[in-house]
């Protein structure tokens, strides 16, 4: 079992659609998600889309901070077109990132988005 400390970290982004940017807002993310899982560290993306509700949720799991990090370097011009479409209503981390990831975040928090990061007790993954 992988201690609570080493453990993976997991991003829950829940997003506003701007009222009538439905479909660029799914381009963009389709978008954005086919760069990530070519170039990206991510060990896993899931994005889903609540229509009748415009919302989006975003799941992203990373083995580390560093992974974290080198996502932000590679992937913001692919952010920034899909924030084109769409707030972040609430941020969840869950895991342990480092003093320089959670830093990264106080910009969100900063900007009144609620932000939580939820420390990892225990768990165990089957990844292959």
């Amino acid at each position: 079992m992988v201690k609570p400390e080493e453990g993976p970290i997991l991003f829950r982004n829940t997003m506003r659609i701007t009222e009538g940017h439905l479909d660029e807002f799914k381009d963009a993310v389709r978008e954005a998600v086919e760069f990530v899982e070519e170039r990206g560290p991510q060990l896993m993306v899931d994005v889903f889309i609540d229509e009748e509700r415009m919302l989006a949720y975003s799941y992203q799991l990373y083995r580390d901070s560093d992974a974290i990090r080198e996502h932000w370097r590679l992937s913001d011009p692919y952010i920034r077109g899909v924030m084109e479409h769409c707030e972040v209503e609430r941020f969840d981390v869950h895991g342990h990132p480092d003093d320089a990831v959670r830093e990264g975040l106080r910009p969100m928090a900063d900007s009144g988005t609620p932000l939580t990061i939820t420390e990892r007790a225990t768990g165990f993954a089957r990844f292959a």
